[in-house]
């Protein structure tokens, strides 16, 4: 595990350098409105783990089980579906094609969001994506196009095509120029949060956020200073093959990263959200780097507790078996109430 701590410098530095990006919104009852008239809307369950407390030897761990979410299997289907809920809202949706390049679930939100209101999903994918996961895409109506070698190869085909045909790009990324649906993306994911301060009988000492592009990581971190003020630890967790975060935070700046391909796919982004990292900057404590062997056994740990997810999923929890190891380097102790969250589905 590497890790490095925010400073007040490092946090200085990086909103500066990113004077002219919006910070992600805390609006989270814009965002419930509009999921209580959704039928497939439900609330995720927050579960005590009496195991995991156990096994870091802290006193409380809390995880949000987002693995049901909206019968997609995946906080994602807060992101981009309430983006096209919006545009349908507004009259806007129907008929409109959506473009998008996708690690994994950020598609299916694309593609469930358009089959729902009447619209059209074109979903790119790199080379490295399973097969599956596009047939899962085509089973909610989407055209998928296999192009490049990695993400953000096939996010900048979809941008291309974005384009040439007019249709609207919907990434859950965001780049000088591209801020208006990330934002309201971001927004999205704030449902989960409101929930997870509103399950919560005391505030936690320590949260673990895993990040790709970082756009879940900045909406929950967001939430939590709101609700909890300075109470939370926030620690931003990505795999050490793909430190989009880590690395702009120690340079100063937004940072493409390169590395080989990593068993945590829907964390594996090489470039960051710029909304992300600067919401981050502001609100994150800790940024911790986790290796392929601490991953694998965030999904083994999660497996003995009885909650079954992958590598990306369990990246919260593979930080913190991680962390625990290491005396007094995230403040974790016997008193430590730490929550989690489990991302996706096995």
């Amino acid at each position: 595990m590497d890790y490095i701590r925010n400073t007040e410098d490092r946090r200085a530095v990086l909103m500066d350098a990113l004077a002219d990006v919006p910070l992600p919104s805390v609006d989270a009852e814009r965002t419930a409105a509009l999921l209580a008239r959704c039928p497939v809307a439900a609330e995720t369950p927050l579960v005590a783990s009496p195991a995991l407390a156990e096994a870091t030897g802290v006193a409380e761990v809390w995880v949000k089980d987002e693995r049901g979410r909206m019968g997609l299997g995946s906080f994602k289907a807060l992101g981009a579906a309430y983006v096209i809920a919006r545009d349908a809202e507004a009259g806007v949706a129907k008929g409109r094609t959506y473009v998008t390049a996708s690690a994994g679930n950020h598609g299916l939100s694309v593609a469930a969001g358009a089959q729902a209101f009447g619209a059209n999903a074109v979903v790119f994918l790199a080379e490295t994506v399973p097969e599956a996961f596009a047939e899962r895409l085509r089973a909610y109506g989407a055209e998928v196009r296999r192009h490049g070698a990695i993400y953000e190869d096939a996010m900048a085909g979809a941008a291309e095509c974005a384009e040439t045909e007019g249709w609207a790009l919907l990434s859950d990324s965001s780049w000088p120029g591209y801020f208006e649906r990330p934002h309201v993306l971001m927004e999205g994911y704030l449902a989960l949060m409101q929930e997870a301060v509103a399950q919560m009988a005391q505030a936690p000492t320590h949260i673990f956020l895993q990040a790709g592009v970082g756009g879940l990581a900045a909406a929950c971190a967001a939430y939590a200073r709101q609700a909890w003020g300075d109470v939370p630890r926030i620690v931003v967790v990505e795999p050490e093959v793909a430190p989009a975060l880590f690395a702009s935070v120690v340079a100063g700046g937004p940072q493409i990263t390169k590395g080989p391909s990593s068993e945590m796919g829907r964390l594996d982004c090489k470039e960051p959200s710029l909304i992300a990292l600067k919401g981050l900057a502001r609100d994150a404590d800790d940024y911790v780097l986790i290796s392929e062997d601490e991953a694998a056994m965030g999904v083994d740990a999660c497996s003995v507790a009885g909650l079954p997810t992958t590598a990306s999923g369990g990246a919260g929890v593979a930080a913190l078996l991680a962390g625990a190891k290491v005396q007094g380097v995230l403040g974790l102790d016997a008193s430590s109430r730490v929550m989690l969250i489990l991302s996706e589905a096995a």
